[in-house]
Protein backbone atom coordinates (compact mmCIF):
# COMPACT_ATOMS: atom_id res chain seq x y z
CA UNK A 1 0.00 0.00 0.00
CA UNK A 2 2.89 2.43 0.58
CA UNK A 3 3.67 2.71 -3.12
CA UNK A 4 0.11 3.82 -3.80
CA UNK A 5 0.37 6.53 -1.14
CA UNK A 6 3.50 8.05 -2.65
CA UNK A 7 1.62 8.74 -5.87
CA UNK A 8 -1.78 9.38 -4.29
CA UNK A 9 -3.68 12.55 -5.13
CA UNK A 10 -4.63 14.15 -1.82
CA UNK A 11 -7.77 16.27 -1.42
CA UNK A 12 -8.09 18.73 1.46
CA UNK A 13 -11.41 18.55 3.27
CA UNK A 14 -13.80 21.42 2.61
CA UNK A 15 -14.47 21.34 6.36
CA UNK A 16 -10.82 21.96 7.25
CA UNK A 17 -10.14 25.09 9.21
CA UNK A 18 -9.25 28.20 7.22
CA UNK A 19 -7.97 30.11 10.24
CA UNK A 20 -4.34 31.11 10.56
CA UNK A 21 -3.55 28.33 13.06
CA UNK A 22 -4.79 25.62 10.67
CA UNK A 23 -5.67 23.42 13.63
CA UNK A 24 -8.05 21.13 11.75
CA UNK A 25 -6.60 20.10 8.41
CA UNK A 26 -7.57 16.75 6.96
CA UNK A 27 -6.66 15.34 3.55
CA UNK A 28 -8.14 12.28 1.89
CA UNK A 29 -6.81 10.13 -0.97
CA UNK A 30 -8.77 7.44 -2.75
CA UNK A 31 -6.43 4.50 -3.34
CA UNK A 32 -8.70 1.69 -4.45
CA UNK A 33 -9.85 -0.38 -2.70
CA UNK A 34 -9.10 1.86 0.25
CA UNK A 35 -9.24 5.45 1.46
CA UNK A 36 -6.30 7.14 3.16
CA UNK A 37 -6.65 10.03 5.63
CA UNK A 38 -3.83 12.23 6.91
CA UNK A 39 -3.09 15.49 8.68
CA UNK A 40 -2.23 18.02 5.97
CA UNK A 41 0.07 19.90 8.35
CA UNK A 42 2.20 16.78 8.83
CA UNK A 43 1.89 14.69 5.67
CA UNK A 44 5.11 12.83 6.49
CA UNK A 45 3.49 11.70 9.75
CA UNK A 46 1.69 8.86 8.03
CA UNK A 47 -1.86 8.11 7.04
CA UNK A 48 -4.74 6.09 8.33
CA UNK A 49 -5.80 3.66 5.59
CA UNK A 50 -9.34 2.34 5.74
CA UNK A 51 -11.29 -0.07 3.57
CA UNK A 52 -13.66 1.90 1.32
CA UNK A 53 -16.65 0.32 3.09
CA UNK A 54 -15.43 1.62 6.46
CA UNK A 55 -14.97 5.12 4.97
CA UNK A 56 -18.53 5.09 3.59
CA UNK A 57 -19.84 3.97 7.00
CA UNK A 58 -17.89 6.77 8.69
CA UNK A 59 -19.32 9.39 6.31
CA UNK A 60 -22.83 8.05 6.76
CA UNK A 61 -22.40 8.29 10.54
CA UNK A 62 -20.99 11.84 10.68
CA UNK A 63 -23.10 13.51 8.00
CA UNK A 64 -26.25 15.23 9.25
Amino acid sequence: MLAELTTAVWHKSSRSSTTSDQSACVEVAFVEPAVAVRDSKQPEGGALVLPATAWRHFLHTVRP
